[in-house]
């Protein structure tokens, strides 16, 4: 019977630290590891520890976001962990699905925690179109000016190759020719 853990951070600037430590104490003796974001349904380490578990391992994370990008996923995976006869347990929120209490609480913090992604979600989009309104302009800045693009188109009408103005103007070939059909 392995105790097998999984620790994941959403970005390559987050540390691992905090989340091993945990699992470490608890007793995990092998511990999967990544960075991707959680919504990202192509989690390699995840895979192969899901993979990895058989019957009567236990597997054990920090906390319930860890794990999942929804309440769906989450169900999904839990209902994998129970067809393999593998435990779960989350630390932080002392979720051990072994026990009724356990899975009674696991599924209302899974809901939580997928309220709390939708709820962030319509805040950035509040906050993105606020941004609009005001001005705010997304995207990459213009590299060349009107003046610029002009001239480069008139340095391609006079002959000068494509590649050669891609270089000059530090700009992909694709980008003059996208930016000739202005």
């Amino acid at each position: 019977m392995a105790v097998v853990g999984y620790a994941r951070v959403s970005s390559v600037g987050q540390k691992l630290d905090v989340q091993m430590e945990k699992l470490k104490r608890y007793g995990c003796n092998k511990i999967f590891e990544e960075k991707v974001s959680g919504t990202t349904a192509n989690r390699t380490q995840l895979q192969n520890c899901l993979e990895y578990l058989r019957e009567g391992d236990s597997l054990v994370i920090a906390k319930l976001d860890r794990l999942a990008r929804s309440t769906f996923h989450l169900t999904k995976i839990v209902n994998q962990l129970e067809e393999k006869n593998v435990d779960f347990v989350v630390l932080d929120q002392k979720i051990d699905t072994t026990t009724p209490t356990g899975k009674l609480l696991f599924n209302m913090l899974a809901s939580i925690a997928e309220f709390e992604t939708e709820i962030r979600k319509e805040r950035q989009i509040e906050g993105i179109e606020k941004a609009k309104s005001k001005g705010v302009k997304f995207g990459a800045k213009k590299k060349l000016s009107e003046e610029k693009i002009e001239q480069m188109i008139l340095e391609r009408q006079s002959g000068i190759l494509v590649k050669d103005l891609a270089l000059k103007y530090g700009i992909s070939i694709p980008s003059v020719y996208r930016l000739m059909k202005k």
